[in-house]
């Protein structure tokens, strides 16, 4: 029987390509590597709400200045105003969730490079209204009347 000569490898495939990726970003990619631990975490911890609070607390308290005085504020207005929602990480950002179910999180400005927080919520927020609706709001800082914003929206996206 005649022996088959060993496949060649395409020119084309050892060639690096000098077209940026079309692909995730390396912080996008951070991002899902993260999530990836904190599932991990949770399976091997099982339900510990007070591991996914101080968790949270552990975050913030990484942030750069004004991230964490953003994050650490809307913490404290979840926490105040709608307790039932549970602190834990979800993709590396400070979430809250119902039943398991994040509800809302703030995303650092300096997770992806942006010039302003965002503190955003998911499908299983209460916001629906009409056929559109905002799911995200650009964070520069913080006064009074965005503190009272916030506290109405995490009530009404917690169905209170």
């Amino acid at each position: 029987m005649a022996k088959k000569s060993p496949r060649k490898r395409s020119r084309s495939a050892a060639k690096p390509t000098s077209k940026a990726s079309s692909g995730f970003t390396v912080d996008e990619r951070a991002a899902m590597r993260e999530r990836a631990r904190e599932l991990k975490a949770a399976e091997r911890r099982g339900a510990d709400e007070a591991a996914d609070a101080s968790a949270v607390l552990e975050k913030i308290a990484a942030m750069t200045d004004t991230d964490r005085a953003m994050a650490q504020r809307i913490h404290d207005i979840v926490q105040t105003n709608v307790p039932a929602l549970s602190p834990k990480l979800w993709y590396g950002m400070p979430a809250y969730a119902r039943d398991g179910d994040v509800v809302c999180f703030f995303q650092a400005a300096q997770k992806f490079k942006a010039r302003y927080g965002l503190l955003g919520f998911s499908d299983k927020a209460r916001l629906d209204d009409g056929q559109m609706w905002p799911t995200a709001f650009a964070l520069k800082d913080l006064g009074t009347p965005d503190e009272a914003k916030i506290a109405a929206l995490v009530k009404k996206a917690a169905g209170r």
